[in-house]
């Protein structure tokens, strides 16, 4: 009997994401890919370090039990098999139950996503993810980051960008276009009982909005059992734009744990008490500063990105 991917939240991840591949890359580029080859046989017992996406992909996989496992974590490499072998060593070494994987061998890894029903891309790879987006597949790529992980917490929280990440950049676009703030509410304020569109990180955004729906059932018949996901949107809205994200929410029906509506405010003040293990957002501007402290994703989407090139 066929195993059924379609009723798992998936994630797929590049061995870039997940691991610290500094010295292996380092390798490649400075001695191209038969000295890598080499290099990556000769070190395969040697285990990798946790990456930026450690800390979420850890988590994730524990809200998994013996009972249920609504969640799934795929490995889309650019290696070939024998170059990945090394990464699967790493994974087994922590525990990870990660199984499924697809080695293209420099091909564009992403292809495969819809074939593994992923609703999410991580790389460290910008032009992969550039290309993954550009191709409509919601993909992020990570930041380095000095965020020290306590292996003591098992909570999972995420924190999500609204604009370009949750919605599209129809209401962003409308600020980019016209430089005028004050434009940009009042539009916003018209707009406020309309639910926006999608944007690139929806269907990840509800899949995780599922498992939370998940966890607090089990809180429900088992008061002992903690929840183990928190979620929070931090956004530059503030009043009176941020009635139009709570429409869209309400529509969505998903409930988030916490909300800022910052008008401005650098988002790491408010991150930095949060303490996301992962936080998405479409500006580079902002993950820049806020990636030194917590495990941050680029997406790049929609007009900001526009500009930046």
């Amino acid at each position: 009997m066929p195993y059924n991917i379609e009723e798992k939240l998936v994630i797929a991840v590049a061995s870039s994401a997940i691991f610290d591949l500094t010295e292996s890359d380092r390798v490649f580029r400075d001695q191209g890919e038969d000295e890598y080859r080499v290099y990556q046989r000769k070190n395969e017992k040697e285990i990798l370090g946790p990456g930026v996406a450690f800390p979420l992909i850890k988590r994730i996989l524990n809200i998994n039990t013996d009972e249920t496992q609504p969640v799934e974590v795929v490995l889309l490499s650019r290696n070939d098999p024998d170059t990945g072998l090394r990464v699967f060593n790493s994974i087994e070494h922590y525990n990870l139950p990660i199984s499924r994987a697809a080695f293209v061998t420099g091909n564009d890894p992403f292809q495969y996503m819809d074939a593994f029903n992923a609703s999410l891309f991580l790389s460290g790879n910008i032009d992969d993810v550039n290309s993954a987006v550009g191709l409509g597949y919601p993909a992020g790529c990570i930041y380095p980051t000095e965020y020290v992980d306590d292996e003591y917490d098992l909570e999972l929280r995420l924190a999500f960008d609204f604009d370009g990440i949750i919605a599209d950049d129809s209401a962003e676009t409308i600020y980019q276009e016209s430089g005028k703030l004050e434009e940009f509410q009042n539009h916003e304020s018209v707009k406020a009982n309309v639910p926006l569109p999608a944007g690139p990180l929806l269907r990840f955004f509800q899949e995780i909005s599922k498992l939370q729906k998940l966890e607090i059932e089990r809180n429900k018949t088992c008061s002992d059992y903690k929840p183990k996901i928190r979620v929070a949107i931090a956004t530059a809205r503030n009043a009176p734009a941020h009635e139009r994200v709570i429409t869209t929410l309400r529509n969505l029906d998903i409930r988030v744990d916490e909300a800022f509506f910052l008008g401005g405010i650098d988002k790491s003040r408010v991150l930095s008490v949060f303490k996301p293990h992962i936080f998405f957002d479409d500006q580079i501007g902002h993950i820049e500063g806020i990636a030194k402290i917590v495990p941050s994703v680029h997406v790049p989407f929609g007009i900001t990105n526009l500009k930046v090139k």
